[in-house]
């Protein structure tokens, strides 16, 4: 039995895989500790899980502007003297960072400490933080194709976002029932990811009156910080009312997903990762002011498979002539899911958890940690 320390607060993106390895880890006897944030986001997600043990870490995410510049300089400080303690009183034996300003405030004091560190990137663009974090890392989990060339190859493994164990696609008339939807009606799910998309949101509220003539309903979450009517109500060209639905926040996405005939959504790798498993037909708008503009990197890796449509943030006019194309065309719809559903890899949790128990055994045996061959899933 191991003690790991997961880091993996700040986003959906980051907490949701973080979940997931520490619920298959915990089922192989290991103990698991997840490091969150203290963002609303977080508190929100890990109510639904009460036999994890969770801590809530000072941080702020970094940027140039000066007075959040002293603010992230000022919570990596605490943030610092906070690993220290917890690091002393856990002594894990291995600690897994999955990226964002929470990773480095706890992965350095460790390494001082002679903790191994695993790294894994989501994403198609590697991090700022992560590339100047995976010089420390003992093994740094990439997706396929994407690599760091100051990394010898024996420290990368290629694997991609490991999804929690529910998250799996439902049956569509079980999954609209589930969320108190119309049976029959075709369904366009909005989403920008865990804590929402402005323009998203407004491109669905003022598309409303127009997708309603289509016989298109919207489901559409806004985030937690977004105030939208819960419910609108338009009249269709001929099959009476389209009601659409404006949601903060839902803990069923595999429902939402799967109840969706079209879904928009931004282009995170969580995002990514749940609408491959789901099977969604998607068009992706990568978040234009995106660190290293890692969303369009995501998003042109589904249109290279034919498994998504891309369009850009600023060209949000095209977007309805788009969303009708793909309800017109059954066959194209089905084309995207089949491909989607070819990218997904449902045992990557499993996968990374051997890595990680092939680390522990090394440690326990007081030798260093071996150094992984590469492979591609």
């Amino acid at each position: 039995m191991a003690k790991i320390l997961i880091v993996c607060g700040g986003t959906g993106g980051h907490l949701t895989p973080g979940i997931a390895i520490a619920d298959t880890l915990q089922n192989r006897g290991h103990l698991c500790t997840l490091v969150v944030s203290r963002k609303k986001v977080d508190s929100r997600l890990i109510r639904n899980y009460p036999d994890m043990n969770f801590v809530n870490a000072p941080g702020a995410p970094f940027s140039w502007n000066p007075i959040r510049l002293i603010q992230f300089l000022w919570a990596q400080c605490h943030s610092f003297i906070f690993a220290l303690k917890l690091l002393t009183r856990i002594r894990p034996d291995l600690t897994l960072g999955f990226g964002g300003f929470l990773s480095a405030g706890i992965a350095l004091p460790g390494c001082l400490k002679g903790i191994p560190f695993v790294l894994h990137e989501a994403n198609r663009v590697v991090g700022r933080s992560n590339r100047i974090l995976s010089r420390f890392a003992d093994q740094v989990f990439l997706p396929v194709g994407i690599d760091l060339p100051r990394l010898k190859p024996g420290r990368v493994f290629h694997v991609g976002l490991p999804l929690r164990k529910e998250f799996f696609p439902i049956k569509k008339e079980e999954a609209r029932a589930r969320l108190n939807l119309e049976s029959t009606r075709r369904l366009l799910v909005v989403f920008g990811g865990s804590q929402g998309a402005s323009s998203l949101n407004n491109w669905a509220f003022e598309n409303c009156p127009h997708l309603a003539e289509q016989e298109i309903s919207v489901y559409c979450l806004t985030g937690l910080n977004n105030e939208f009517p819960k419910e609108v109500m338009h009249e269709s060209s001929s099959h009476g009312p389209v009601h659409s639905r404006f949601v903060p926040f839902s803990d069923l996405m595999p429902a939402v997903l799967s109840a969706a005939d079209v879904v928009i959504s931004r282009a995170g790798a969580g995002s990514i990762a749940e609408i491959i498993r789901c099977g969604t037909p998607a068009i992706l708008v990568p978040y234009p002011f995106a660190r290293d503009d890692h969303q369009t990197a995501n998003a042109k890796y589904l249109l290279s498979h034919e498994a998504a449509v891309l369009i850009e943030d600023s060209q949000l006019e095209k977007l309805f002539g788009m969303v009708a194309d793909l309800f017109s065309s059954s066959h194209r719809l089905k084309h995207l899911g089949n491909n989607l559903k070819s990218l997904d890899h449902p045992e990557e949790a499993s996968m990374l958890a051997d890595k990680l128990e092939e680390l522990f055994s090394a440690k326990f045996r007081d030798q260093p940690p071996a150094r992984l061959q590469s492979k591609q899933v």
